[in-house]
């Protein structure tokens, strides 16, 4: 089918969240997985490809997890800046990706590392989207103690985004976990003071009240079909919708 007929986007800039995970192979001992980078990037290089302006935060739970550390002893802090690094990695490896399919892309991060990366300034973040560089924000928002979800509640609203496209393992929010009651009902649409009310797991409080105080949606899907990014960047409906308005009934 040609470009000209396919559905135009209904967002024009996106956070797309990817979680370190979503990167490496089920059952494998390598961290990041080249064959899984390389189809995650082909799907942003879709999304871009049609007109939408793409920013991508990652995090870097498939190399580091700093509370896991920090809770078996290692200080906070040094835990989560380590934490920060390896999400420079996934970064580097998605960027590679991206170039290899001949898609412009520019890494910024929160700590600087001149050497590898550019320094994350919001302006040039924003002129880099509409140049149409895929933009890729690293290194979370540079303090420990701070998620990458967190990251991506802060980054989309300091650029303008639309909408937070949150990839996970699971193809939405239930209303308890899918894994352990088979019964769990999966829902399309949820408004942050429900999400709240029944003390659903969408991002961590910080991220979240972000995304609640400035109106900024949450779409949570499966991440395991990459065509997912695509469907819901034209307004398919995909995993579950989180904003401030209530779906008809």
């Amino acid at each position: 089918m040609s470009d000209t007929l396919s559905p135009a986007p209904k967002y024009s800039r996106i956070v797309l969240k990817i979680s370190g995970e979503a990167l490496k192979e089920k059952g494998s001992s390598d961290s990041v997985s080249p064959q899984i980078v390389q189809k995650v990037a082909a799907s942003i290089a879709e999304v871009s490809k049609m007109g939408v302006e793409v920013a991508v935060v990652v995090g870097g739970g498939n190399i580091w997890r700093g509370l896991a550390a920090s809770h078996r002893g290692m200080n906070r802090a040094t835990a989560d800046y380590m934490g920060m690094l390896a999400t420079v990695i996934n970064g580097m490896a998605l960027m590679s990706a991206l170039e290899d399919l001949g898609h412009s892309t520019r890494v910024q991060t929160a700590i600087q590392m001149n050497n590898v990366a550019e320094p994350f300034i919001v302006r040039r973040a924003i002129r880099h989207l509409e140049n149409g560089h895929i933009v890729i924000f690293v290194a979370g928002t540079g303090n420990p103690f701070f998620s990458t979800d967190t990251t991506a509640a802060l980054r989309a609203n300091e650029i303008g985004a639309e909408v937070i496209l949150k990839a996970t393992k699971v193809d939405g929010i239930y209303d308890s976990d899918p894994k352990k009651n088979p019964d769990a009902k999966r829902f399309d649409t949820l408004t942050y003071t429900d999400a709240l009310t029944r003390r659903l797991e969408v991002m961590d409080s910080t991220a979240f009240s972000l995304c609640m105080d400035n109106a900024m949606p949450i779409i949570v899907f499966d991440m395991s079909d990459p065509a997912n990014i695509l469907r819901a960047v034209r307004g398919e409906t995909v995993g579950t919708l989180v904003s401030d308005t209530k779906p008809a009934l």
